[in-house]
C-alpha cells in the first residue's frame, strides 16, 4: 500500500533535534485498518522517498493528533534542504503486508 502526501516538517518539543512529518488523517486511518502483527509502540514499517532520498524506517501513532508521524533523519533533511515548517513531499509504502 502506497501513499503520497505533502506535510510540514516539525520538531518534537519533548526532544530537540528530532523532526517529523505527520501522515494525513485519511492515510493514517487506512494504515490503521491494515491487519498486521503488533510491533513496539504501535509502529508500522515503511519505505520512504523524499526527493532523491529513500530509506526504510517506521511510522508511529501520535495520540495527540490521532495520526501517524514519520521521523525525518538529519541526513535526509540536509540532503534535501528541508527546514522546520517547510512542506515535505513524501512517498510512503507500507511494508509487511
Amino acid at each position: 500500500m502506497r501513499f503520497e502526501f505533502t506535510s510540514p516538517l516539525w520538531e518534537w518539543t519533548a526532544r530537540a533535534e528530532w523532526y517529523f512529518v505527520t501522515v494525513p488523517d485519511e492515510a493514517s486511518a487506512d494504515i490503521r485498518e491494515i491487519p498486521r502483527p503488533p510491533r513496539g509502540f504501535g509502529s508500522v514499517r515503511v519505505r520512504v522517498q523524499v526527493g532523491g532520498s529513500s530509506w526504510a524506517t517506521s511510522i508511529f501513532p501520535d495520540s495527540t493528533v490521532g495520526c501517524y508521524v514519520l521521523p525525518i533523519k538529519k541526513s535526509v533533511r540536509v540532503a534535501e534542504g528541508l527546514v522546520e515548517g517547510g512542506e515535505v513531499a513524501v512517498s510512503l509504502t507500507v511494508l509487511d503486508l
